[in-house]
């Protein structure tokens, strides 16, 4: 039997019961609902039953310890995008950042300061709500967007991006994680920094899929449109749809991925005065006045 969600829920994992009793009083007290488990597999069965928005986790437990627990609930995609503060007594800084890299948002010292941790367990909710109200967005307008954590495990994707990476590899388990193909490119990608507008391309036999940094949000997840780059056919559908030359669609297909003028330039090996030429009457026969509103028609004719 499942239990009823509640809007405002954290789940505390703590073997310890004095521990226990003064954190389910605080969080009470602040008119939130607590869950309780006493191990980190507690948890982790409590999660098959109900999705907490928020979970304090206990660093060091008998058993399954916090940073596996953790990590385990990270790798199952309907959890990994739970928030999770751990709490801790330890002092040495290897463990903080064990905290982060197993997936951890934030982490507080033992004692806990209680009006301290209120206050971080709303911040966290809050960001969470913004991002699942983002994914929403991005689901309803049909772009191909992923996240994945600083060390390139994805947190989430758009079903436009999953159909995506599906044709890469028709195998593919979502719960496994991102396939290696595709892995080996947004490691190299991270690798070279979470900067927006950074880029790399992979050619997978007929396809190529260019992966694009749009923003790195905290201090652990990092968003990244994907683009499906069959040239030829796109710039075919833009060159047909739209009336334009064949020229003026194929630099139209660059504004649509993103491309800044002088990258256009260079892939297509014509002049930046060229290709602004060409813009300005691919604006003209699009009846649009701004670089934005091009490649947004440019995108919807691309992914229709």
């Amino acid at each position: 039997m499942s239990l009823p969600v509640h809007t405002q829920t954290v789940l505390v994992v703590d073997d310890e019961p004095d521990s226990l009793r003064m954190l389910t009083a605080a969080l009470e007290g602040a008119e939130l609902s607590v869950l309780v488990a006493t191990s980190g597999q507690a948890a982790l069965d409590t999660l098959g039953h109900i999705l907490p928005d928020l979970i304090l986790m206990d660093a060091m437990m008998p058993g399954l310890d916090g940073f596996e627990t953790t990590a385990r609930i990270k790798a199952r995609s309907e959890w990994a995008n739970i928030p999770v503060i751990f709490m801790t007594g330890l002092t040495e800084s290897e463990h903080v950042v064990e905290a982060f890299e197993v997936g951890g948002v934030d982490y507080v010292r033992k004692p806990v300061n209680l009006m301290e941790l209120i206050a971080r367990v709303r911040v966290h909710m809050t960001q969470s709500r913004a991002m699942h109200a983002s994914v929403a967005s991005l689901d309803a307008t049909g772009r191909l967007m992923m996240a994945t954590d600083a060390q390139g495990r994805m947190l989430w994707c758009t079903p436009r991006a999953e159909q995506a990476i599906g044709r890469i590899a028709p195998d593919w388990d979502r719960e496994a994680g991102l396939p290696p193909q595709v892995a080996l490119q947004v490691e190299r990608l991270l690798q070279r920094g979470a900067r927006p507008g950074s880029a790399i391309k992979a050619d997978y036999g007929d396809d190529s899929l260019e992966l694009v940094v749009i923003a790195q949000y905290r201090e652990n997840e990092v968003l990244i449109r994907l683009n499906e780059v069959s040239h030829d056919q796109n710039v075919a559908r833009l060159r047909d749809q739209l009336d334009l030359t064949q020229r003026e669609a194929e630099v139209l297909l660059w504004v649509g991925y993103g491309k800044a003028s002088n990258d256009i330039s260079d892939v297509l090996d014509i002049s930046p005065r060229t290709v602004q030429k060409h813009l300005e009457r691919i604006y003209v026969k699009l009846g649009v006045e701004k670089r934005s509103a091009a490649a947004a028609i440019a995108i919807r004719v691309i992914e229709a």
